[in-house]
């Protein structure tokens, strides 16, 4: 084994140590005024409405309703905030999915405003992981979120969702397809992350790169 494939194991471990333990809800901030005291690194997570947010939270933290997943696209419009470690080491953001189809077009500004102000400004902000479904690629909402960030000069992630529901020969043309348009966006960390909630593929290496995010 090579030092770089231990360095990778032994982050992998360090991190099912930590999400194993003490993993609680904080707050939800509709306004910015509500966020907590910056103290801890934090790590947001961004999608559209149903790409499976809810459902990674709760595979990385090992917990069955972590995070509650919503069936009506666009109705999150708040920041909710999980605490990871005792005492606290890490905060896990869970952004509003941009559902825009089904919200009216008053919630769609406040949304882009409450998450563009929350970018430019919260400076322990360390990364953000932008889902995308694995069965659709890249869709024009991703591509308006991806620009957003890198307009803000935050380093992003691409998480893609749901791998198990497509054939291996389907999976590699759209990781294909998909890593090609993420080399155009400055922002964006060149390693794709191929992830499903339900087989737990890709989960550990997420884990291990959360940590290296915040420094942990």
């Amino acid at each position: 084994m090579t030092k770089k494939k231990e360095a990778e194991g032994y982050r992998e471990t360090e991190a099912a140590k930590l999400f194993s333990g003490r993993v609680d809800f904080l707050l939800s901030a509709p306004q910015l005024k509500f966020l907590p005291e910056p103290t801890v690194p934090e790590i947001a997570f961004c999608g559209r409405s149903n790409v499976g947010k809810s459902s990674l939270l709760n595979a990385l933290t090992g917990r069955k309703s972590i995070a509650r997943a919503s069936v009506t696209p666009g109705r999150t419009q708040e920041l909710n905030y999980f605490e990871v470690g005792d005492p606290t080491v890490l905060r896990l953001v869970d952004m509003p999915g941009y559902g825009y189809a089904k919200a009216p077009l008053a919630v769609v500004d406040k949304w882009k405003k409450l998450v563009k102000t929350f970018l430019r400004g919260r400076q322990v902000l360390a990364r953000n992981l932008v889902l995308v479904d694995a069965r659709h690629g890249f869709k024009d909402v991703d591509r308006d979120m991806m620009q957003m960030l890198d307009g803000a000069a935050v380093g992003y992630r691409i998480v893609l969702t749901k791998a198990d529901k497509l054939k291996a020969s389907e999976l590699d043309r759209v990781i294909a397809a998909v890593e090609i348009e993420a080399r155009a966006h400055p922002a964006a960390y060149p390693a794709l992350h191929v992830t499903s909630a339900e087989t737990k593929h890709g989960i550990p290496e997420l884990r291990a790169a959360i940590l290296e995010d915040a420094n942990l």
